[in-house]
């Protein structure tokens, strides 16, 4: 998925996104009373996709937020549907293949943070226990 491909799905969900300067470490967040994402506005390249994309996939489920009860459930399910979303299996085989497993290499190949590219390698982890 390309920045515009995010952009015409958040569209088609009625989402607004807006660019500003988030506090501390924060990189984007999603409000759903208003139907809002929020990027913090020093994002650029595979950091703002790979957010823009993990926000919208909040505002997909209408998650209530980080400090609601439900908060650690609703974000490992969005790291996870983020992660299959952005990464294809065959371009990670490949680059798997092309970099020898080399994390830092992977990722700037596939176009994702190494956070997204480590919750792909825990997805295929956990989808393989599930087949054992």
């Amino acid at each position: 998925m390309n920045d515009d491909t995010l952009s015409a799905w958040a569209a088609t969900m009625g989402v607004r996104i807006e660019e500003r300067r988030l506090a501390g470490d924060r990189c984007g967040l999603y409000y759903d009373p208003l139907r809002l994402v929020i990027l913090d506005e020093r994002l650029a390249g595979p950091q703002r996709r790979c957010t823009l994309c993990h926000e919208l996939i909040h505002a997909r489920h209408h998650d209530p937020g980080c400090g609601t009860q439900y908060g650690t459930r609703c974000e490992r399910r969005c790291r996870r549907e983020t992660a299959l979303a952005l990464i294809s299996p065959v371009d990670y085989g490949l680059a798997e293949r092309m970099y020898e497993g080399d994390t830092w290499m992977m990722a700037t190949e596939l176009g994702v943070t190494l956070q997204v590219l480590d919750d792909y390698r825990q997805a295929l982890h956990d989808i393989g226990a599930c087949i054992r």
